[in-house]
């Protein structure tokens, strides 16, 4: 965006936000249309979520009540995180180290037969899943493994990528029309 140049490497982490080409998103517009990001790029992401902010009520006061709350001198609320952060990155870090699942023979069956079924919901004048795609989900599917620090990638591993791709790129990125 705004005429940058980039290369991604392959196995690179990018976490990334856009916002719409005319500071409001048209629903009318495709996401590729409205974020301004060619084609080729989008594709280069594993998972793409639409965040739209809109209207409602009570979700709007509780967000301005929390913010105020951070700038008061009233009482703060503090929240306690369920997993405390330096044991958060101590299972992270092991989980880097250590930690490197295989696929499992169910779950490359799996892996074929969603990749296969993905393939082949498009026409013959459009893809709607390429190698990268399969790629995706295999990182996906062992990034799911390693986060439990199993050793090899099951089944429902697959299943849960899968899902979430459907959830959030192919929500965000294929137009059900065409």
């Amino acid at each position: 965006k705004a005429g940058i140049v980039c290369s991604l490497n392959a196995r690179t982490a990018i976490l990334a936000s856009a916002n719409p080409a005319d500071s409001c998103y048209n629903p009318k517009l495709s996401v590729v249309e409205n974020i301004k990001l060619p084609k080729n790029l989008m594709t280069r992401f594993d998972l793409i979520w639409l965040m739209l902010d809109k209207r409602h009520r009570d979700n709007d006061h509780r967000l301005a009540m929390h913010l105020l709350s951070m700038y008061s001198e009233g009482e703060k609320k503090q929240v306690e995180p369920e997993v405390d952060a330096e044991t958060f990155r101590r299972y992270v870090s092991f989980a880097r180290q250590w930690v490197f699942p295989t696929i499992s023979d169910e779950a490359a069956e799996v892996l074929s037969a969603s990749y296969m079924d993905l393939r082949n919901q498009g026409s013959r004048e459009v893809i709607t899943a390429t190698p990268r795609i399969l790629e995706s989900l295999i990182r996906i599917s062992e990034s799911l493994a390693k986060m439990e620090l199993r050793e090899s990638v099951l089944a429902s591993d697959v299943n849960e990528a899968v899902r979430l791709l459907k959830a959030a790129t192919y929500a965000a990125a294929v137009d059900p029309e065409t």
